[in-house]
């Protein structure tokens, strides 16, 4: 009962700002071209903002709950240190958002330009710092085929980091199209935060389920047609709860099922970077019976697969969710 209010005090957080958000965006100019849309209106985005609002309402109203009415310090050092880590890798979406000038590519606009490429993993890399100064996680991880194997100091000090850095950075490979990033986001932030509290993992349970919340008011005004774009700073931030569910709840292995999506993503990334010399974007050519033309003959990215079947932009979003579903189901069938 206390994650349902969690969940709900980060819904309605969400849900009172997101308008307020919107018209300053478009007021300051944080706008970008949604390229699938007839005329390419500029949209304001960077929604990881309001998303990120519902998520610090949630945790900051549970710490509430735990010092002034249960009198109970415990997990709340697990809940800054993640509230930490997830401000900071929002901030570094947020600096690659407000770069708003707008970019081609072999002639096609690709949206707003942003931080180069080698800018962002740099970034990130002072996220991890709050986790890996409280210790967070189990040093002992067990491995396909190595077994388990107990890292010691190297897992705060390597193996944090490099979760931080790439589960963020994976999940800002995949999007371009109304409600994707959270609409996935969605649906694994919601099974990955049942895992976690079937498993007894409560402190991974309320950041996953808490986020789970706030994607469900940005669902509102993300989805198909759009009044905010999700920008670098949702999905950098849902890469960042991710990361930090996953070190606290010691559910990494689970973690990784699920995320199969984004790693076959970035394995198809650098195949197009391989075969084309740039990496593909993952989005197409609105037609004019509305659905969307692959740019490519390849397929370099899910949503190119997606194209392949002459989807409209909702179809192809309602696609990948389901895909996502698919694989979020896999731990609880493996585990």
């Amino acid at each position: 009962m206390l994650i349902v209010i969690l969940s709900l005090v980060a819904f309605l957080s969400v849900l009172f700002i997101t308008p307020y958000v919107i018209r300053y965006f478009r007021f300051v100019g944080i706008v970008t071209t949604d390229v699938h849309k007839k005329g390419k209106p500029l949209v304001p985005h960077s929604a990881g903002v309001p998303l990120t609002v519902g998520i610090m309402g949630g945790l900051f109203f549970y710490a509430f709950l735990k010092v002034f009415l249960l009198k109970d310090l415990s997990n709340l050092i697990n809940i800054f240190a993640a509230a930490s880590t997830i401000l900071v890798i929002m901030f570094v979406g947020f600096i690659d958002d407000i770069n708003t000038k707008q970019m081609k590519v072999k002639g096609y606009i690709e949206g707003k330009r942003g931080l180069k490429a080698w800018q962002k993993p740099l970034l990130t890399i002072p996220a991890a710092i709050p986790l890996m100064a409280i210790m967070a996680g189990d040093t002992s991880m067990s491995l396909p085929l190595l077994g388990t194997i107990n890292f010691g100091i190297l897992y705060p000090l390597l193996i944090v980091p490099i979760g931080v850095v790439g589960a963020s950075n994976m999940v800002n490979m995949l999007g371009g199209f109304n409600g994707l990033e959270a609409g996935m986001g969605l649906v694994y932030t919601l099974s990955l935060g049942i895992f976690a509290y079937l498993h007894g993992e409560i402190v991974a349970a309320i950041v996953f389920l808490v986020t789970f919340g706030s994607l469900l008011a940005i669902l509102k005004y993300n989805f198909y047609p759009a009044k905010i774009l999700a920008g670098d700073s949702l999905t950098y931030t849902l890469g960042a709860v991710v990361a930090c569910g996953a070190i606290i709840g010691n559910m990494e292995k689970a973690t990784l099922i699920t995320m199969l999506p984004f790693l076959i993503q970035g394995a198809l990334k650098f195949y197009s970077k391989f075969k084309l010399g740039y990496f593909a974007s993952d989005l197409g050519i609105l037609k004019r019976d509305g659905t969307i033309q692959c740019k490519y003959s390849n397929i370099y990215s899910w949503t190119h697969l997606m194209m392949k079947f002459n989807l409209t932009e909702r179809q192809i979003v309602l696609g990948m969710i389901i895909v996502q579903a698919v694989f979020a189901s896999l731990p609880f069938l493996l585990f």
